[in-house]
């Protein structure tokens, strides 16, 4: 069954002044969205949703790193990614998990953009206008904190009760004036692995 999209769309914001000072660099976050008909709504219990899962994500993850790469201008200039999906209420959180959490779709977007570390993520279930949460972190540095961002948005007549928004998110730059520091110093100072920025 092909996947049924709706509508997409693209968001660019720039954060010129942070906590009343100005960016030396500003913050340009980008997402990108599909709104897509629910492949298992109104099915019951589906056991097997691989045949829609390899129906459809390679397509949102196709579509979705295009839109990416076309508005920041190229994979390289991307620092920081991630992505997330939304399900209506009528789905089940494992719906909007199978469209994202496969590398049928996030392989795309990670070879796009040269990436060595995993997508940050976000599934949840909600309405319409429902938060779209799309958590980032730095695509080749688990440890830098100065690219642990988040973009929220929402889209006012989206998820429909049948329907899953699919988005990925990109940074161009980190927090403008970011002062936390590094997982590794925290992995130092409590004389663990600094090899190990997971801390486990």
């Amino acid at each position: 069954m092909a996947i049924q999209i709706r509508k997409t769309g693209l968001q660019i914001e720039t954060t010129l002044i942070e906590g009343g000072k100005t960016a030396a660099v500003p913050l340009k976050l980008f997402s990108a969205f599909a709104v897509v008909k629910n492949p298992w709504a109104g099915r019951g219990f589906v056991e097997d949703l691989k045949p829609e899962i390899h129906a459809g994500a390679p397509v949102l993850g196709e579509l979705l790193t295009k839109m990416i790469i076309d508005a920041v201008g190229s994979g390289d200039a991307v620092e920081a990614y991630g992505k997330a999906a939304v399900v209506g209420l009528d789905g089940e959180i494992e719906h909007a998990s199978a469209l994202i959490h496969t590398l049928r779709f996030g392989n795309f977007y990670r070879h796009a953009v040269g990436a060595k570390s995993y997508l940050a993520f976000c599934n949840t279930r909600g309405p319409a206008n429902a938060p779209i949460m799309i958590p980032l972190m730095d695509k080749n540095d688990e440890g830098r904190r100065s690219h642990y961002l988040t973009i929220q948005t929402a889209i006012p007549d989206a998820p429909a009760a049948d329907e899953i928004v699919v988005a990925l998110g990109a940074s161009v730059g980190g927090r403008p004036h970011h002062r936390i520091g590094d997982r590794y110093q925290d992995l130092k100072d409590l004389g663990q692995d600094v090899a190990n920025p997971a801390g486990v």
